[in-house]
């Protein structure tokens, strides 16, 4: 191969070789000044300077078509290098793949699967892309050889891409059937062990079932049992031959499964045989052993018939007896709870219609038990084993005596304390009726002395004094009748300490009477203030006799329900009736409301007899008013429009003096001196026209 980089380096001419072969005899300075010369001759020289370009070009053209060849024979090597592998691997894989010896267990093919998995994941990928890899580079090679006017290559002997491709596709008709074998072969052995496993998981159920069944059917449970018992042993036993009689298609679903295994070549078939043969021989022996047990069992129903009949008739008898008895133990310890004589005694009477019945009951006991007396007879002559206890009932005739025995002890105690809550209802009567006789008089007496003073309070019977003195002594009279309610109290103390809550005999209650009686001392106290009062403005205003009975006619007229007060249409009704000008029209109704502000300040909606007292005195009479009363304390303050402190000690008593000036304020006008009260909202507060 030429070096590239010698032949680029400038060709040297000059004596410098045949000097040096001459021995040389100048000096190294001499030499180089001579070298140098030579250097510019031959720069200088053009001949020179277009060989060297040459040359130059020459060795380029060797060395690129000496690399483009070196380059191709690498390629070369790589594609036999790579064939040979892989085609080493195909005669590898190949035998592997046809090898189709089937295992035993579904674990050695799923193994066998696994790997193969491992196969394709794995190993054959690689190959795959040295397969491609192989192809692009045979191509590539060729591709170059034609551009460089080379010749094609052509592969050792086997080694063409045919070669190759043949050789992965036989690879890959054994990797497919080799798959297809795999999951051929499973689907065989899961078939298999899906069989055998279904064999065992019948076997082991059938196993299971009939384990400990031959000891059931030897078991002689029914010598001892009773004919309850016997019968259940029966229906149990028929129960299991219905079983029995279900397994049989599980018994002949295993033979088939165990001759299907055995057709399939199943690896473990001897084992299945043996189990399979114990299995119907079990079964023809568990055939046997119930037509046996089904004989003695009917043999022995037989005999215990007679003596099951006369337990039958004993609980149907003792059952009804003794929740009759129980019945009767709970009535007569039955917590009672009465309010009235009438009460107590339809429990007396219902208790002593009950013991009425007991001599028909104790002989229905006698009857019962000797029925149980019978049964026990004929078991002991007749060697019969019984359980101890009747089947069909828990009641025993121990239990019947004991229970008969306590209600024969709750009779006389029942007895006793029906006695004893008649005597105390006969007291609570007493009381009732004592009371209730005190209650109906003190309640309409109350009631009487209520409607009386209304009347009073309304007629216009003799002068005011006169009605006064009747409504005194009708207080009197009522303060002496206290001690009749006194003892009504005492009454009713004793009534809530014997805790009776109702009484038939009277409307009355206590509360009534205590809230009546109230009322009657409220109402005869407040009609006796208001003829006081009525008396007060009679006297203050100079109102006659004749006037007073005049406005009580015209209220008493228009009080149509005697309520002693009067509805704003009724007050108006009445206004009417006097002449006042309060018709419903504007001025009407405001001289109206004017009035209503004045005898119903509080706004309730009636006017009493006393405040209509009070506003027709006003009307009928000369009274004080507040202009009046500032025209009186402006003569004292020397017609001043104040007054001082001094002025009042000086012209009122003291007492008065001081009320007025702690009372009046400071006035305010504009011809104010020092110390100046201002008397006219003072006069004027006395008459609620303004605020003190």
């Amino acid at each position: 191969m030429v070096d590239y980089h010698a032949a680029n380096q400038p060709y040297q001419y000059g004596p410098s070789s045949a000097g040096n072969g001459a021995g040389g005899g100048g000096s190294m300075g001499d030499y180089m000044a001579q070298e140098d010369d030579w250097d510019r001759d031959l720069l200088l020289d053009p001949a020179w300077e277009k060989q060297q370009r040459k040359a130059e070009t020459a060795a380029n053209r060797i060395c690129k078509v000496l690399a483009v060849n070196q380059e191709n024979e690498h390629l070369m090597e790589d594609y036999e290098r790579l064939a040979s592998d892989l085609l080493e691997w195909i005669r590898r894989t190949i035998p592997w793949l046809e090898d189709r010896v089937p295992q035993k267990t579904i674990q050695e093919m799923q193994q066998k699967l696994e790997d193969f998995r491992d196969y394709r994941r794995v190993h054959k990928p690689p190959k795959v892309q040295e397969k491609c890899q192989l192809e692009i580079n045979f191509n590539t090679l060729q591709t170059k050889l034609r551009l460089s006017n080379r010749p094609a290559f052509m592969p050792s002997e086997g080694r063409m891409v045919s070669d190759i491709n043949n050789c992965w596709q036989h690879l890959e008709q054994a990797e497919k059937g080799y798959e297809e074998w795999l999951l051929n072969e499973i689907r065989r052995l899961e078939r298999l062990d899906h069989l055998a496993e279904k064999f065992r998981q019948k076997a082991s159920i059938h196993e299971a079932w009939t384990d400990g069944k031959e000891a059931m059917l030897k078991h002689r449970d029914y010598e001892t049992a009773t004919l309850s018992d016997i019968k259940a042993l029966i229906r149990k036993h028929e129960a299991f031959e219905s079983d029995l009689a279900a397994h049989q298609d599980r018994v002949e679903q295993i033979a088939a499964i165990a001759q299907e295994l055995n057709e399939l070549d199943y690896y473990d078939s001897h084992n299945v045989n043996t189990r399979c043969q114990k299995i119907c021989d079990q079964w023809d022996a568990l055939g046997s052993l119930t037509h046996s047990r089904r004989e003695a069992l009917e043999k022995t129903e037989k005999q215990l018939e007679t003596i099951d009949q006369l337990h039958l008739e004993y609980a149907k008898r003792a059952a009804p007896f003794n929740n009759w008895m129980e019945s009767a133990m709970e009535d007569l310890q039955d917590m009672f709870i009465v309010h009235t004589i009438e009460e107590i005694e339809g429990l007396i009477s219902a208790h002593d219609q009950f013991k009425s019945t007991l001599p028909d009951a104790d002989r229905e006991r006698e009857a019962i038990l000797a029925i149980h007396k019978e049964a026990q007879r004929i078991a002991e002559s007749n060697h019969i084993k019984l359980s101890g206890s009747n089947p069909y009932t828990t009641v025993t005739p121990q239990i019947i005596n004991s229970k008969w025995e306590k209600v024969q002890q709750l009779v006389p105690k029942r007895d006793h304390a029906l006695l004893e809550e008649q005597s105390k209802q006969q007291s609570n009567e007493h009381l009732r009726r004592q009371f209730a006789s005190q209650a109906n008089i003190v309640g309409p007496w109350i009631q009487t002395k209520m409607e009386e003073i209304g009347r009073i309070s309304i007629e216009m019977n003799g002068t005011l004094e006169d009605q006064l003195s009747h409504l005194k002594q009708y207080e009197r009279s009522i303060v002496d009748y206290k001690p009749n309610l006194d003892l009504l109290e005492q009454q009713h103390q004793l009534i809530q300490e014997a805790l009776i809550f109702d009484n038939k005999h009277t409307n009355y209650t206590m509360e009534h009477i205590r809230v009546g009686w109230e009322q009657l001392l409220t109402t005869i106290a407040r009609t006796i203030n208001e003829v006081e009062n009525q008396i007060l403005t009679r006297d203050a205003k100079g109102i006659s006799q004749e006037q007073m009975q005049e406005f009580r006619a015209s209220f008493n007229h228009f009080d149509k329900d005697h309520g002693g007060a009067l509805g704003p249409e009724e007050f108006k009704a009445c206004l009417i009736s006097l002449g006042y000008d309060v018709e419903n029209d504007r001025q009407g109704d405001a001289e109206f409301n004017r009035i209503m502000s004045v005898v119903d300040p509080n706004h309730s909606g009636l006017v009493t007899f006393q405040a209509f007292i009070d506003f027709m005195s006003r009307e009928t009479t000369d009274t004080d008013t507040a202009d009046q009363v500032i025209a009186s304390f402006k003569v004292l303050a020397g017609d001043k429009n104040f007054i001082t402190a001094e002025e009042l000690r000086r012209e009122l008593p003291p007492d008065q003096a001081e009320y007025c000036i702690a009372r009046m304020a400071p006035y305010q006008g504009p011809d104010a001196a020092p110390g100046a009260l201002d008397y006219k909202s003072f006069s004027t507060a006395l008459y609620g026209e303004s605020d003190l």
